[in-house]
């Protein structure tokens, strides 16, 4: 993969692992590492090798969300600079969240305003204890608007209403009762943790992990009515025909190893 101004990124046994690299700023992102995390994310999602990808970042913060400096810069634009620079922000959570390969995210510090976005946009959280988490936006004057849509999937408007308004930190604990955590490990067993959780997806038929995280997001929500039935009877129809499907079939009858597994 390129290299990035902003980013480590390694790929090894089909995991790009994608680690945000400024922890002398507490990896709080600017309109730089935006244009990294969406490049990057985008080449992996692409890459025929990689099976799943890991979102991880170096120092003692995950991310503490937006740069000050980028803030203060930004203050100084028209409406419709700001606008098209926030929406550079949304494009890039839009393709960690849309990438067709799972993303796990590795937090293995604290996490604040929309850093919050990009651990909600990925599709298995592992948090280290100890972490906090802070939708600050409203300390500032502001509003925590582009990461939204994925910080309220992810803990629910009821918690996203109380902590979109006061800005109180929460915990790990917290974080993990409200739905936002997946798994909550001590710090020492963070990597083990991402290890076991990326071993299984990488196990997994490529083709159904990347059409079950795409029934996930597509049917949330949705009324179980005559057209989902529809819907979701065709896809496992589908899938069933699929190369994929007949032969992880034909491997469980035979009792060996399906072709996608080396």
């Amino acid at each position: 993969m390129d290299t990035y101004e902003t980013l480590e990124i390694t790929v090894a046994d089909k995991v790009a692992t994608i680690t945000l690299n400024r922890p002398q700023l507490r990896n709080a992102f600017n309109e730089n590492a935006i244009a990294d995390l969406t490049m990057a994310f985008d080449e992996a999602s692409q890459d025929r090798d990689v099976r799943a990808i890991v979102l991880a970042a170096n120092g003692p913060a995950f991310c503490a969300g937006a740069d000050l400096n980028w803030m203060k810069k930004m203050a100084g634009y028209s409406a419709a600079e700001n606008e098209a620079d926030a929406l550079r922000l949304a494009d890039m959570l839009r393709t960690i969240y849309y990438s067709p390969k799972p993303v796990v995210a590795r937090v293995q510090g604290d996490c604040y305003a929309g850093g919050m976005g990009l651990v909600a946009a990925c599709d298995i959280v592992v948090v280290a204890e100890g972490v906090n988490f802070c939708l600050s936006e409203v300390k500032l004057g502001l509003i925590p608007a582009t990461i939204s849509p994925y910080v309220i999937k992810a803990m629910g408007d009821q918690a996203a209403r109380r902590y979109f308004l006061s800005a109180e930190r929460f915990d790990a604990r917290e974080a993990h009762r409200l739905g936002l955590a997946h798994e909550v490990v001590p710090a020492d067993q963070l990597d083990a943790k991402v290890a076991e959780i990326v071993k299984a997806l990488v196990g997994n038929s490529p083709n159904a992990v990347r059409e079950a995280k795409a029934l996930v997001r597509d049917i949330a929500g949705l009324p179980i009515d005559d057209v989902l039935l529809a819907d979701t009877a065709g896809r496992i129809a589908a899938i069933r025909a699929s190369d994929e499907g007949r032969e992880g079939v034909a491997a469980f009858l035979e009792k060996r190893k399906p072709s996608w597994i080396a």
